[in-house]
């Protein structure tokens, strides 16, 4: 297990344009605003115990039981759990959310290749033996590319003693869901959050889909009143307005595209995404070094600091079209 990551954890402060933590730069929706607002005065309450409404809610949004619905303080808090639980050996597929490998006991992985833009065949994987927990992140972060999952009922068959996790934090972003496959599984979970696409990151909101059988013991060893009241009134609120957020990521993906786009005049190789971040690569310049110097411009950016791609090889997430701007006229001085 390596020492976290203060890079990743850090901007909360920061004035600038942060492109750093994957944070969607439109706020939360009005109706999510206005829910919370209204939910402060009974704040003196406790929530419902394990967020009630909220995961009835979910579990209609979903199509599954309530009794599969585990919610918790964000999605970091329960990834951690499930490492803690079932991570004694871990197989990524690597680039990867840069947590994993930092909370990973031991681990072997599964290389995805920029020569192919990052994409891989999950018919093609092989799982070593002893491994505990396979780990899949789709859409994938820090590419923001996705997997065809149409070969994960046969990899659950085929290592049934393993446990896959799929961690669906940009779901609502692209990809293929696989939350339908929970009930027919027991070694399938799937973790989400509201912090993304639903603009509530700072409301800390994580959610997992599991087995009833772990649902049911993560809930009765976490706090029965994991959220706060505004934090569960603006994911309701949200939930139910998912035709804005579908038009909010429209936006952002034409947003992601343009930068792209630009980053690519500047003689920058970019890559695939289906997301609203992508990766860039600076090679043959330091990707640490454009950092300083972007941020000597208020503006907070991430270096992927692996060293198997190299050292120019940055996570760029968008902002709104006059940030973006900046971002570029700022990297046309540095570069």
């Amino acid at each position: 297990m390596s020492e976290p990551s203060t890079i990743e954890k850090g901007g909360g402060t920061f004035e600038g344009i942060k492109l750093l933590l994957c944070e969607n730069p439109l706020p939360p929706l009005d109706e999510a605003i206005d829910a919370a607002t209204r939910a402060i005065p009974q704040s003196n309450y406790y929530t419902e115990p394990y967020s009630a409404p909220l995961r009835d809610l979910l579990a209609e949004h979903l199509g599954v039981s309530v009794e599969h619905i585990h919610l918790n303080a964000g999605s970091e808090l329960i990834l951690r759990q499930i490492f803690d639980r079932f991570g004694e050996q871990v197989h990524l597929l690597t680039p990867t959310y840069p947590l994993f490998p930092e909370i990973a006991e031991n681990f072997t992985q599964t290389q995805l290749q920029p020569e192919d833009d990052f994409v891989f065949d999950l018919s093609e994987l092989e799982v070593p033996d002893q491994t505990s927990l396979v780990v899949i992140v789709n859409p994938n972060n820090p590419n923001g590319g996705t997997f065809d999952m149409t070969p994960l009922p046969a990899l659950l068959d085929r290592y049934s003693e393993t446990t896959f996790l799929v961690d669906e934090a940009f779901i609502d972003l692209a990809g293929e869901s696989v939350v339908g496959l929970v009930p027919e599984y027991e070694n399938l979970l799937v973790t989400r959050t509201f912090s993304k696409a639903h603009s509530l990151a700072g409301f800390r909101i994580g959610y997992g889909i599991f087995p009833e059988s772990i649902a049911a013991d993560f809930n009765r060893n976490n706090d029965a009143y994991p959220l706060s009241r505004p934090g569960q009134a603006a994911a309701m609120a949200t939930l139910e307005h998912q035709d804005k957020i579908r038009d909010r990521v429209s936006r952002l993906r034409s947003w992601t595209a343009e930068l792209a786009a630009d980053l690519e005049g500047l003689g920058v190789r970019t890559f695939p995404t289906e997301t609203y971040f992508f990766l860039a690569d600076f090679t043959p310049r330091s990707a640490a070094d454009i950092a300083v110097k972007l941020r000597e411009r208020d503006i907070l950016v991430k270096p992927l600091d692996n060293d198997r791609l190299g050292s120019g090889f940055m996570r760029v997430t968008t902002a709104r079209p006059g940030d973006n701007e900046r971002v570029v006229a700022a990297l046309a001085e540095v570069l």
